[in-house]
């Protein structure tokens, strides 16, 4: 049976693309590269040199690195911008962007991304996985700009996720559907393996991490309350699934169906996961695949960030999942000091 790797879907995409210039697929194929270092890298944690464990230092979210972290962002760094392709690299470990340098050829793109989402999962052999977006250079000369860096979510020309785990999973879209690719290592190519994915309009699981409990406000502690309650007719109570990685967690809503949420809590107010790194690619990948994206009020893909770490709630998933959620958050009024549910 003929099998399609991922660079041969890619450039079949590319040549529906009048303008096409063979610039997006060298980027992809150094992105693919990258992720093929990482995943051997993760295979084989805890054999020969020790990757495992932390290195000592803090990155500038304020986290503890892990090896395996740092090792991804600078072989992310490293390859992509020695490609040719783009002109800037973001990363969540990093506090400002990385300008290529003149003398390296830079590219018509930026490149932003979480290296390895989930590193604290490392230790104890949960799935991790890296996200990236790809953004095209929007100002004129050889100068990137803050007009290149914040973009509009819907701005973005591709996104795509790698998950590393029982098998090495790329799924990306670049508009044009999206598509998953497992990775053979006994012949180190990613085949089609989930053409054309198409989230269900309705889940039955919810993602939450319910030992913030204590410091969510009463518009979360109600929406969650209300999906554990017995109400068979609307599919409710809805099941709790949720692993503490994001890339793993938002895998199994995409093909599953359901609804994923970090809302905002007394800790962050505004929010924890970052726009550019986890929330804005997720989106962009989500609604190709027929779902939604919310703040909890506001579509992700409308909002145009302010700084490359910007936070902000994220309630992702089935489009009538993320719409019952956005509905019963803004159905909590508060009266009098108190909060009240108003349930219809």
């Amino acid at each position: 049976m003929e099998r399609t790797t991922l660079l041969q879907h890619i450039r079949r995409q590319e040549k529906i693309n009048p303008g096409a210039t063979g610039e997006f697929t060298s980027l992809m194929a150094e992105i693919m590269v990258a992720s093929k270092i990482i995943s051997l890298e993760v295979n084989s944690a805890g054999i020969g040199e020790n990757i495992l464990g932390l290195t000592g230092k803090i990155n500038v979210q304020g986290e503890e690195v892990q090896k395996l972290d740092d090792f991804s962002d600078i072989t992310f760094t490293k390859i992509i911008g020695q490609s040719g392709t783009v002109c800037a690299i973001t990363s969540e470990e990093k506090e400002d962007a990385y300008i290529i340098p003149a003398e390296d050829n830079p590219g018509k793109y930026i490149f932003m991304m979480d290296p390895l989402d989930g590193s604290s999962n490392i230790d104890v052999n949960v799935n991790i996985g890296t996200i990236f977006s790809i953004y095209r250079k929007k100002s004129a000369g050889d100068e990137v700009t803050d007009e290149d860096l914040f973009q509009r979510g819907d701005e973005q020309v591709a996104a795509g996720y790698i998950v590393y785990g029982s098998s090495t999973i790329f799924v990306y879209t670049s508009g044009q559907g999206v598509h998953g690719f497992t990775l053979d290592p006994s012949l180190g190519e990613f085949f089609l393996s989930h053409p054309d994915l198409k989230i269900p309009e309705q889940g039955s699981t919810y993602s939450a991490n319910e030992g913030n409990w204590g410091i969510w406000d009463e518009t979360q502690k109600n929406l969650v309350s209300f999906l554990k309650e017995e109400n068979p007719s609307s599919g409710r109570p809805y099941k709790l699934r949720y692993i503490g990685s994001l890339v793993a967690d938002f895998h199994r809503t995409l093909l599953k169906g359901g609804l994923f949420m970090y809302p905002k809590d007394k800790k962050s107010p505004e929010g924890k996961l970052r726009f550019s790194f986890e929330a804005a690619p997720l989106a962009f990948i989500v609604e190709h695949a027929g779902g939604k994206a919310s703040t909890g009020d506001t579509r992700i893909l409308d909002i145009t960030p302010k700084g490359i770490h910007d936070r902000l709630p994220l309630y992702i998933g089935s489009q009538k999942d993320v719409e019952m959620a956005e509905s019963h958050l803004a159905a909590t009024v508060k009266k009098g000091g108190w909060f009240k549910w108003l349930s219809g």
